[in-house]
């Protein structure tokens, strides 16, 4: 017996009426599928030929189109040369629009987007962790934003927050007499966001910290004219780099957050 074919069209990449496909078929699991995918199919030139081929090769077609228009294409067609085909998405459309009254966006590849987005969502999770806290310099070239800023200025959870926005973001503590690493110099300013605090404010979060990790609160970690020093230092690199500096002290990690995407989305080098 010769192997069945069947003939995947839509007008986005066509993987749902695969799968749909491959679940019926795996019923009849004594023949031979065949399958052959025809991706965005968004013309009328495009899907005669496509139709053509399908005719001549007396292929079954599977088809989700959100056009309604060239669906129906299709089922005519195949009506009127007697081609099995099957209309994966159509019934569902217009179940929900019974549902809800209103009639379905028409725009192709919408699941496919949101699946981009959340795989786009986790690289960019798995990328601040990689890079905190200066762990790899060359992540810095990488980043869609890089956060520098003293101990205990909300870079790491800013991180991720902003990660989960589908960002890149690597951060650096800044540590007077530590070296700052070479890459940092090739980074866009624009791409640089600088963290700073009230020195009071700071001493008492670096003293809490202290406790909550049953620590005597009173160090040179929370003593405020070290704390003044480096925020002094961090300041004169942020003046070199000429980045935007953001105060922490009164701000929450929402409110920081919008300050930068809004500072990227200005210049251009933000995709939000």
């Amino acid at each position: 017996m010769s192997a069945i074919k069947v003939f995947i069209l839509s007008d986005s990449i066509g993987e749902t009426a695969h799968n749909v496909a491959l679940a019926a078929a795996a019923q009849f699991s004594d023949y031979e599928i065949r399958y052959q995918r025809f991706p965005f199919v968004r013309t009328d030139s495009l899907l005669q030929t496509v139709l053509a081929q399908a005719l001549k090769e007396h292929a079954a077609i599977f088809h989700t189109f959100v056009d309604r228009r060239l669906s129906q294409v299709v089922n005519h067609y195949c009506e009127a040369h007697d081609l099995p085909y099957y209309d994966v998405i159509t019934p569902a459309l217009d179940t929900f629009s019974q549902i809800t009254h209103v009639q379905p966006s028409n725009h192709p590849g919408t699941v496919h987007a949101l699946n981009t987005n959340y795989f786009d969502r986790i690289n960019a999770i798995e990328f601040a962790v990689t890079y905190d806290d200066g762990k790899n310099p060359s992540g810095f070239l990488e980043a869609d934003v890089v956060l520098l800023g003293v101990s205990r200025t909300s870079k790491t959870p800013l991180s991720l927050y902003l990660a989960n926005r589908n960002l890149k973001v690597a951060n650096l503590p800044l540590v007077p007499q530590a070296q700052i690493p070479d890459e940092i110099w090739k980074v866009d300013p624009k791409k640089i966001f600088g963290l700073t605090n009230d020195p009071d404010k700071l001493n008492d979060i670096r003293r809490q910290r202290m406790v909550q990790y049953g620590l005597n609160p009173d160090t040179m970690y929370s003593n405020t004219d070290k704390i003044k020093a480096e925020l002094d230092y961090a300041d004169k690199i942020f003046k070199k780099i000429g980045c935007l500096v953001i105060n922490v002290a009164n701000k929450s990690i929402e409110e920081t957050a919008t300050l930068i995407t809004e500072s990227l989305n200005t210049d251009g080098t933000g995709e939000n």
